[in-house]
């Protein structure tokens, strides 16, 4: 197996190295920075205040091998987490593949409605949401048609550049209007059963799906046959926007406490809605000259997530197929039909069942909830039962982390059964 390379650990890494490592890291932030951040994170704040900060981070820290593992093993053997998972059994790679399938498909589904409803805040005239989500899909495809990593890459980091210094702006201005009329005490706590099904979510949500990293495992193999990158440096891109999401994470969390805090507001339960009741609320708090300021904020939020997302779902789905037809490279072309098939899919589900789309989203939701332990669990055992170099393999420290997260993983998975057909 071809390795990518890997300097001695007390060499130090230059510039250069790290600008040509960015890129697998900053698209799976990209990608997480979607729904859990915009939607999941503001109405935590919104509900719970600063306390629920604490569950945020301790689920994005118990979570964190298990995205550190699409680095390790692809670093350390030049495989994709999915050839690992192969390895494994053709049972996990066709389950895989499955999930994947309906996940993607649901999940583009919702993105695209989500990215329409916000770029219509954008538009002097109005535009039908499946109207805006065809044209989103059609700035995707062709986006993403030719050179798909390079353009994919650039684009990411124009988002998260936009999405950072706006959302900076948005809490900056919040803030000072906290100054003069202070948050109300409220008594809700997120250490309650009440708060029990917000941390059920917050297990899918945050920062994203673990079979999210078989997309980052995807783009840092993609990336290697552009640009070699030491494992130090790979590593280096992907715990720098690991950490970026977290940031932004508790960020958005800031934003719900310093807009909605103690209003009494009752929020929706769609994300689209609750998006349009964030903008509402934060003009009303700061003024209406900043209405296309969070407005930004949020769009970038989710297209980001939209484009990364039908990148990332095409890729491992091809990658999949080619495992299962034992072919020595992705095609092309293979890859660029997943990608048309996902886009369209989604946006037939848009035009056609358009009232099914929450109904399917759930249904992704749950598949990734019940999955997600079992793929932190594969990612697990390929990084503690494959030889990697030094720099990459399994410490101590990251072992027992490893299985407090699963330990949280799946005790969670108990008490959603438990939570949804038990009580």
């Amino acid at each position: 197996m071809d390795t990518i390379s890997t300097p001695d650990s007390c060499s130090k890494l230059s510039l250069l190295q790290l600008a040509r490592s960015t890129g697998p890291g900053i698209m799976m932030a990209t990608t997480a920075v979607g729904g859990s951040h915009l939607v999941a994170s503001t109405q935590a704040g919104a509900t719970y205040g600063w306390q629920i900060s604490i569950v945020i981070l301790l689920v994005n820290i118990l979570k964190y091998p298990f995205f550190r593992a699409s680095i390790q093993y692809t670093a350390g053997t030049g495989e994709s987490l999915i050839e690992g998972y192969s390895r494994l059994g053709q049972a996990f790679l066709w389950l895989f593949l499955c999930m994947t399938i309906i996940c993607g498909i649901a999940a583009t589904s919702t993105l695209l409605l989500f990215s329409a409803s916000l770029l219509s805040h954008f538009l002097p005239f109005a535009l039908s949401l499946k109207s805006l989500s065809m044209v989103i899909v059609a700035v995707c495809v062709l986006a993403l048609s030719s050179r798909r990593y390079g353009v994919l890459n650039s684009i990411s980091k124009v988002i998260m550049l936009i999405l950072i210094m706006t959302l900076i702006a948005a809490l900056a201005l919040a803030a000072s209007q906290t100054l003069d009329n202070p948050i109300p005490i409220q008594e809700k706590t997120p250490w309650s059963t009440a708060a029990v099904g917000f941390i059920i979510a917050a297990m899918v949500w945050m920062p994203a799906p673990i079979e999210i990293s078989s997309m980052t495992s995807i783009w840092l193999k993609d990336q290697q046959k552009e640009n070699k990158a030491s494992a130090q440096s790979s590593l280096f891109d992907f715990n720098a926007h690991y950490i970026a999401t977290v940031l932004l994470a508790l960020a958005f969390t800031a934003l719900g406490v310093l807009v909605f805090y103690g209003s009494g507001l009752e929020f929706s339960q769609s994300g689209i809605d609750f998006s349009n009741q964030l903008i509402d609320g934060y003009t009303s708090k700061v003024g209406q000259w900043a209405y296309y300021l969070i407005a930004a904020a949020a769009f970038c939020c989710i297209f980001g997530s939209t484009i990364t997302a039908i990148d990332g779902y095409s890729r491992t789905i091809a990658e999949a197929q080619r495992l299962l037809q034992e072919r020595e490279e992705i095609s092309h072309k293979a890859s660029v039909i997943w990608m048309v098939l996902i886009a369209f899919s989604a946006l037939a589900l848009i035009l056609f069942w358009f009232s099914s789309v929450l109904s399917a989203l759930y249904v992704s939701l749950t598949l990734a909830f019940i999955t997600t332990p079992f793929f932190a669990l594969l990612n697990f055992i390929l990084v503690s039962h494959t030889k990697l170099p030094k720099p990459l393999a399994l410490t101590k420290p990251m072992k027992w982390l490893s299985i407090l997260g699963l330990i949280y993983l799946f005790g969670f998975l108990a008490v959603f059964f438990w939570w949804n057909w038990l009580i």
